[in-house]
């Protein structure tokens, strides 16, 4: 399972990687290359309570199933359809809107996987082991942000039987992992439909943010997936509703400049496409490692309130936003970047714990839902505004995050407030 969650984020951040090299190259405008990110997320979001509801009807090895073969089919259509306008037996342009196209079975079938993994581990494990063993999961889809990146620049594949693979490369080889993923599942995994696990229905799945470049695991399909559903929580509930606000401004800051760091680094060296994938996946690599530092490492040590997260975050994530998009070189991009990216770290756990501490324990589910679906959402619309801004300028992006950063400071700073409820555990 663990495998699962680590193939389905590494391929996709891997190719998320490479598109904007291969947009440039194909001579595609880089808004095209925004929209595959965001019509992918849009249907991520959409999708992902619906097989999260269907795992229970139809069985948890079936959904799984379902997603690393959806995985799979999107992977081998995307590079199949890129390989076509690599070596000109269509235009840039068709490959490309053929591409988003293959995109599609990847946001509405992808999604399927993760919940009915959470809900078998959840339903095979006692209440002791369940946390711990839910947070491994979720660490394999922050650990595939890190991989998907590193891995991408060394698949860029040579000529094969006189046809240039190139930058399909990555797009094949995940297919290939995910091929090899879902035989693995269909052997090795007992179909749960038969009745002979006593516990197979004893948990649930959540719905998990889109796995994407910057979007590291905030826990909340952990909460989701361990209590109870029982209160419903509407975003304008006055409990949370400066949190939601928070973490949709946040979020979108954080999906604006990563999406358009791909260009920034083709730009700012003045490279070429295929030559700016391995100082991209260096950056990339940057970002996330910081990310999970602070998640992972640094935040442990500290005993700072959901509040101070979030405040300390913003600090870090206005400077190093900032400073990215007045960078020149490959040091002063990493560095940057891998500092804005720290200041997320911080700051989507503040978010998520301050979210869930403003409620009861009975509406805990609820509000992990509406923070996974506001962590997705920033990656549907975030990509394209990003990477629009840079058309107009390229430090735009970056420049109007460090903004949005401070001043959600000020906001944070007047109208957060920590709340323990004495009903927690």
């Amino acid at each position: 399972m663990f495998l699962v969650m680590l193939t389905i984020a590494a391929g996709n951040t891997a190719l998320q990687s490479v598109l904007p090299a291969l947009g440039r190259s194909l001579g595609v405008a880089d808004r095209a290359v925004a929209a595959a990110f965001s019509v992918s997320a849009l249907l991520w979001v959409i999708s992902a309570p619906f097989w999260a509801n269907r795992s229970d009807r139809h069985g948890r090895r079936t959904m799984i199933l379902l997603g690393v073969g959806g995985f799979a089919v999107s992977l081998s259509l995307c590079g199949i359809f890129l390989l076509a306008g690599i070596n000109g037996w269509i235009s840039g342009t068709a490959a490309f809107l053929a591409f988003i196209g293959g995109r599609l079975i990847y946001g509405t079938f992808g999604s399927a996987a993760p919940p009915a993994v959470q809900a078998l581990v959840a339903g095979e494990t006692t209440r002791e082991e369940r946390t711990k063993a839910l947070t491994l999961l979720a660490s394999a889809f922050g650990l595939g942000t890190i991989l998907g990146p590193a891995i991408a620049p060394y698949l860029f594949l040579g000529h094969l039987s006189g046809v240039e693979i190139g930058l399909a490369g990555p797009a094949f080889v995940f297919a290939l992992f995910g091929v090899g993923v879902w035989i693995t599942v269909r052997a090795m995994l007992p179909d749960d439909r038969t009745g002979t696990h006593p516990r197979r229905r004893s948990g649930h799945g959540a719905s998990s943010a889109y796995p994407s470049i910057g979007g590291a695991p905030s826990g909340a399909s952990i909460a989701a997936a361990t209590r109870s559903h029982s209160e419903p929580v509407g975003y304008l509930d006055p409990r949370i509703r400066g949190w939601m606000i928070a973490g949709l401004v946040m979020g979108h800051a954080q999906a604006m400049t990563s999406q358009a760091i791909g260009f920034l680094v083709i730009d700012r060296l003045h490279v070429a496409p295929i030559a700016a994938l391995e100082p991209t996946g260096i950056v990339l690599m940057m970002g996330a490692g910081a990310s999970l530092l602070a998640q992972w490492g640094i935040i442990p040590l500290l005993n700072l309130t959901p509040r101070q997260l979030v405040l300390t975050g913003l600090v870090f994530a206005a400077a190093g936003t900032a400073l990215t998009g007045l960078a020149t070189s490959l040091y002063g991009i990493a560095t940057a970047y891998g500092l804005a990216s720290l200041g997320f770290g911080f700051t989507r756990p503040g978010f998520t714990a301050g979210s869930s501490l403003a409620v009861g324990t009975e509406a805990q589910g609820s509000v992990a839902g509406k923070v996974t679906s506001v962590n997705g959402a920033s990656f549907v619309l975030g990509p394209s505004i990003g990477v629009a801004l840079y058309d107009a300028q390229h430090s735009l992006p970056y420049l109007a995050a460090g903004a949005g950063c401070v001043v959600m400071i000020a906001y944070a700073w007047l109208s957060l407030k920590d709340r323990e409820t004495g009903d927690l555990p």
